[in-house]
């Protein structure tokens, strides 16, 4: 009897901790909004000239030149499970999925378009990792649009398994994803 009820203990302890931990993993709508916000790029250095002595120069285009940094787009990913080999996303991801829905429609995003993806671990061939994150990218997408999200600023992207968030292990939960990628 006291070893049923240790193991029931520790049963109902560990299910407490794993739910204790997810809440802690889902971020909240305003940590989302500012996951997402595009920021401002600060000013270039401007080079000015005073109006005494003016005298023109000529600039050497291509030695100052230097390429322009790449545009990262502001993202968040999100661990959204899913039902084993299906798009239907499972109940302990509603939360996450209702953050964000919040966070889409707070002023700071209203006017920005979104592309969801979907992402898969490198299981199963990639023909069908591709069409399996499309359509776990389109539940996620129809899921927002259910919380009032304007389906014109949501598009549903399936990557498959061709941007491993964990390449070193390719069959790694954290693969496993849907990423909201802000368009603007």
């Amino acid at each position: 009897m006291k070893k049923t009820l240790s193991a029931i203990t520790f049963i109902a302890f560990a299910v407490f901790a794993s739910s204790s931990a997810f809440a802690q993993a889902t971020p909240s709508a305003q940590q989302m909004i500012e996951q997402l916000k595009v920021q401002p790029v600060p000013d270039a250095p401007r080079r000015t000239r005073s109006l005494r002595n003016l005298s023109v120069e000529a600039v050497d285009q291509t030695a100052d030149a230097t390429p322009p940094a790449p545009v990262v787009k502001p993202s968040l990913s999100l661990q959204i499970q899913f039902e084993f080999n299906s798009a239907q996303i499972s109940p302990v991801s509603q939360q996450a999925l209702l953050n964000l829905s919040t966070a889409l429609k707070a002023a700071e995003l209203s006017a920005s378009k979104f592309e969801v993806e979907g992402h898969t671990d490198a299981k199963g061939n990639d023909a069908y990792n591709l069409k399996l994150s499309q359509q776990r990218a389109e539940a996620v997408q129809q899921f927002l649009v259910h919380q009032g999200v304007a389906i014109n600023r949501l598009v549903a992207s399936g990557k498959g398994s061709t941007h491993l968030a964990n390449a070193g292990n390719p069959l790694a939960a954290e693969n496993r994803r849907v990423r909201i990628v802000n368009l603007d």
